[in-house]
């Protein structure tokens, strides 16, 4: 006798098995699962046979291709059918529309076995379509939440290259369409925070909640472990200590505040923050708390020398003066490719545009003393308000950089600076001075003092601490201590001659 088509028998032992496969099956709803190819597996093995998914344009997405006439396929994802059942000579094919009658279909799950469907299978496939259903549905959730959120990170990440270049307006625009009001302020700080690199997903999220919808939070896009933070309220600041208080190994540089326009050297402050909060038990730093040699200085006669170095890049078009000037800062600060990154150009692009602005200075950048005194001459100028026009006044005696290195308070600051060093037992100082003189290079150093390369990296590493100080990195902590050592007479000044503009009387030549 045949037995019954559905093959439900009284009893316990099928609802035993329903509650089986049915646990099995709300399994795959579980954190640890919920993937749509697992269902089609699971599902392929209970049934006895194999099972495909199609999504819902009718593309293999899990499991084998099965004999699914083309039209059936159609039917199903139009809704014409909610379910289709196929019989040949040796197989036995259900197939079910995925997704509610009312909305587009998400897909058809279908099942092959070599023995007729009873009601325990045919039920398995119903109810394995409504859990694909809900796993394609989250899937859809959760990607079109990863892509909102890598679409606003991409445009954080451009409105700070945009600020980093000096393009105010433009970066106000980006910014307006999803952070209205961020950047209707003249001022900001940076911030830099650090973690590890596994940990920046993490920290970044930490930031944006922290910030509160008050700052402009990006991926440092050179620097793996690294988040940078525009912050025009100063909330945010106490908010991101709290926040690298409670973290460990997490650490925080900030910029003093700054115009929008000098995003670029506040940048820069905050990396040398940083490097200084490691040094630190809160782990946090501000650029301004220490003594830094610009500010010893004579500032009318270090703006009026500072005008005169870069008085060749006044000829350009403001935008070309503006972008060769913002990447010469950053490519004195970080390496071609870490400023390229930032900068969103190829590292090329911003080594030509370095070498241009190094022809026009007449200056030769692999000199560390060189470097020193253009990043010293740039920084200055960007501090400098635009002035009106004033009436020619009686020319004052024009004062050169070794004048300006000369003054009783920045000579007083290098010598203490510089004097710190004594307390160690070996030369640091003289394997200090003749490793800038080498532009940095331990080899040429090393040659310099008899002794072996890896003997000056020792050396300069213990100069760190003890300076608080980064060296070994390009940056405004290295050019703080060149400029010391030229106040103390470690070091002769450099000689520079920048291109004499063609609209400038070939008379009027000014000494630097």
């Amino acid at each position: 006798m045949a037995g019954r088509q559905d093959g439900d028998a009284p009893g316990h032992g099928a609802d035993d098995g329903h509650a089986a496969w049915a646990e099995e099956l709300l399994d795959q709803l579980r954190p640890a699962g919920r993937d749509p190819r697992r269902v089609v597996a699971w599902l392929a093995g209970a049934a006895h046979g194999t099972a495909c998914l199609l999504d819902g344009t009718g593309t293999l997405l899990a499991g084998a291709a099965l004999p699914l006439a083309d039209d059936v396929t159609a039917d199903l994802l139009a809704g014409r059918f909610a379910s289709a059942a196929l019989q040949d000579e040796t197989r036995h094919v259900r197939a079910v529309r995925v997704g509610h009658p009312q909305a587009p279909a998400a897909g058809v799950l279908a099942v092959s076995r070599a023995t007729p469907f009873d009601r325990r299978t045919a039920d398995m496939l119903t109810r394995a379509a409504a859990v694909v259903e809900l796993l394609l549905r989250a899937e859809d959730t959760t990607e079109t939440g990863r892509r909102l959120e890598q679409a606003a990170s991409a445009l954080r990440l451009a409105v700070l290259q945009l600020l980093m270049v000096e393009d105010i307006v433009s970066a106000r625009r980006v910014a307006a369409g999803l952070w209205p009001g961020l950047l209707d302020t003249d001022t900001a700080h940076v911030y830099v925070l650090e973690a590890h690199p596994d940990e920046r997903e993490r920290l970044t999220a930490e930031c944006l909640d922290a910030a509160d919808g008050q700052a402009l939070v990006v991926r440092c896009p050179a620097v793996d472990g690294h988040v940078i933070v525009i912050a025009p309220a100063e909330t945010t600041g106490r908010a991101l200590r709290s926040l690298v208080g409670a973290r460990p190994r997490t650490f925080l540089g900030g910029s003093i505040r700054h115009s929008l326009a000098r995003t670029a050297t506040a940048y820069g402050q905050a990396v040398s923050a940083l490097a200084l909060a490691r040094f630190r038990p809160d782990g946090t730093a501000v650029y301004a708390e220490r003594t830094h040699p610009e500010r010893l200085m004579d500032a009318e006669a270090l703006r009026a020398w500072a005008g005169r170095l870069l008085r060749p890049l006044d000829t350009l078009p403001h935008h070309t003066r503006a972008e060769l000037v913002a990447t010469t800062r950053l490519g004195l600060e970080f390496t071609a490719v870490s400023a390229a990154r930032i900068l969103g150009v190829s590292r090329n692009t911003v080594r030509a545009r370095v070498e241009r602005v190094e022809a026009l200075l007449g200056a030769d950048f692999s000199l560390l003393t060189v470097r020193a005194a253009t990043h010293l001459a740039l920084n200055t100028q960007a501090g400098v308000a635009p002035e009106p026009a004033r009436a020619p006044a009686a020319r004052s005696r024009q004062v050169g950089l070794d004048e300006l290195l000369a003054g009783p308070a920045l000579r007083t600051w290098a010598h203490e600076l510089l004097g710190r060093l004594a307390a160690d037992t070996r030369d640091l100082r003289g394997t200090l001075r003749a490793w800038t003189a080498a532009g940095g290079n331990a080899e040429r150093a090393a040659q310099l003092l008899g002794v072996h390369a890896q003997t000056v990296r020792e050396h300069v590493r213990g100069v760190e601490p003890v300076l608080e100080r980064q060296l070994l990195a390009v940056g405004s902590d290295l050019y703080e201590v060149v400029l010391a050592q030229l106040a103390a007479g470690d070091l002769e000044p450099p000689v520079l001659e920048p291109l004499v503009p063609e609209t400038t009387p070939s008379g009027g030549a000014e000494g630097t």
